[in-house]
């Protein structure tokens, strides 16, 4: 089943299996590749989409996953975090960071771990759904699984 997936989604799915969720990747017919596209097209509320946004922090690549409800506070994560500072990061960093393309970067994965934070008001919707190594693919999971997935800090982001 996973041999017709994107290459870049079976990587995904592999990790997903590996890490025992359950939860199985969805081709989407068009793109979805911001929060709203990805709930309407799922037929969910936007809150329940994990946006999984890269930025450049301490020199380093941060994963965000953010409620698509919202947009996240940079300034106010960094001094939560005790960061120098949190910038978006290029679409060149995106795809280095993760082997994954911008509208479609999974929480899993990429091609080395990275240091993840995970918003808690995902933690009010009982299935999430997150992207699935592209554009066009996307896979559902609970709170608990993604902050497990990931091994990401728990905390608020807006």
């Amino acid at each position: 089943m996973t041999d017709a997936l994107p290459a870049r989604s079976r990587l995904v799915a592999a990790a997903l299996e590996e890490a025992g969720i359950v939860g199985r990747i969805v081709v989407l017919p068009d793109a979805a590749s911001t929060a709203a596209l990805a709930a309407t097209a799922l037929g969910v509320e936007v809150g329940a989409i994990a946006n999984s946004l890269v930025f450049w922090s301490d020199d380093e690549p941060l994963l965000v996953m953010t409620s698509g409800a919202h947009r996240v506070d940079t300034a106010a994560l960094a001094e939560r975090l005790g960061r120098g500072g949190i910038r978006r990061a290029t679409p060149e960093q995106v795809l280095a960071a993760t082997g994954q393309p911008i509208g479609g970067v999974a929480p899993t994965g990429h091609p080395a771990p990275l240091t993840t934070v995970v918003d808690e008001d995902l933690a009010a919707f009982p299935e999430i759904w997150a992207a699935g190594g592209t554009p066009h693919t996307v896979f559902p999971l609970t709170f608990d699984e993604l902050a497990r997935l990931t091994g990401g800090t728990v905390t608020r982001v807006a």
